[in-house]
């Protein structure tokens, strides 16, 4: 099983919404990618309450690298990321099993 975390900084407002609005709508549509894309088991979406740190964190599983680089090409994905790449400042990712 492969584990891929991402956390973001968001800007405090982009595409018409607020940061806070922008989180809502991220942590919906990867949610939603649940069940569409063969090999992804799980996803969830935080809001970081520490002022210190990153404002949204990912933690996601994946059934294995190959399921991993599925998902990464999707084009269901790839919609949802560029809606994110719009949004934020920041970015981390880490992946391991």
């Amino acid at each position: 099983m492969i584990k891929h975390v991402v956390m973001w900084k968001l800007k405090d407002s982009a595409e018409g919404h607020t940061k806070e609005e922008n989180m809502k709508i991220i942590k919906e549509k990867l949610e939603g990618l649940v069940g569409r894309i063969d090999g992804l088991i799980e996803v969830e979406i935080g809001a970081n309450f520490n002022p210190n740190g990153f404002d949204l964190c990912l933690n996601s599983k994946f059934e294995s690298r190959e399921a991993l680089e599925f998902y990464d090409s999707h084009p269901l994905h790839q919609e949802v990321r560029k809606y994110v790449r719009s949004v934020v400042n920041e970015r981390a990712v880490a992946d391991y099993e």
